[in-house]
């Protein structure tokens, strides 16, 4: 539109381009050959599927999207980029997905996904590495679903596949830096720690 003589370029705040900024990728190359979808192992519990996700991302379809368990159920196993043909890394594109989620307060459909995200990061944001044990109790008590999978997970308890004590990096504020730097980026330019989740 020509405004006095002037090209009037309006921002492109559309989700497509949010999400691509943010995952760094390019979501409109793909040409929906369902081979994400073919592959992906959540595929089942989802609505829409990894190849309906991206085409719903191409058509600004924000709100059905946002709202959706889809981009908390992705497991970001990495099926999806390995069989795409034009190398969509769908698991970073999902994780931008809940990125734009969080910073624009959906609601989301399932929050037992959202609570198991914020404390997975929160655990690795400070204590530098995963632990499967501390993430599981504070998911029970945090969601209340206290007796679920109680049996199945003190078998695994003991026999040795969710170890109790916690290993823990050695450099963990330079590991909070980082965490700071990319999740918060607000809270690193002031110096200021993020609360937890």
């Amino acid at each position: 539109m020509l405004i006095d003589g002037r090209v009037d370029v309006k921002p492109d705040n559309s989700l497509m381009h949010r999400v691509n900024a943010r995952a760094e990728q390019q979501v409109e190359l793909c040409y929906h050959c369902h081979k994400c979808t073919a592959g992906c192992p959540v595929a089942q519990e989802m609505r829409f599927g990894p190849d309906q996700v991206l085409l719903l991302v191409q058509l600004n379809q924000q709100d059905r999207l946002l709202s959706s368990r889809d981009i908390w159920l992705c497991a970001g196993c990495e099926a999806c980029a390995t069989r795409c043909p034009n190398e969509i890394d769908i698991a970073r594109v999902m994780d931008a997905l809940r990125q734009v989620a969080l910073a624009e307060g959906v609601r989301p459909a399932d929050t037992s996904s959202v609570k198991f995200h914020r404390l997975f990061l929160f655990l690795v944001e400070h204590l530098g590495r995963m632990n499967e044990a501390g993430l599981l109790g504070a998911h029970k008590l945090w969601t209340g679903n206290l007796l679920a999978d109680l049996g199945s997970g003190a078998v695994m308890v003991a026999k040795g596949k969710i170890p109790l004590v916690p290993h823990v990096l050695r450099d963990r504020a330079g590991m909070r830096r980082l965490f700071s730097r990319s999740l918060h980026p607000a809270a690193a330019d002031s110096g200021a720690e993020e609360p937890g989740p």
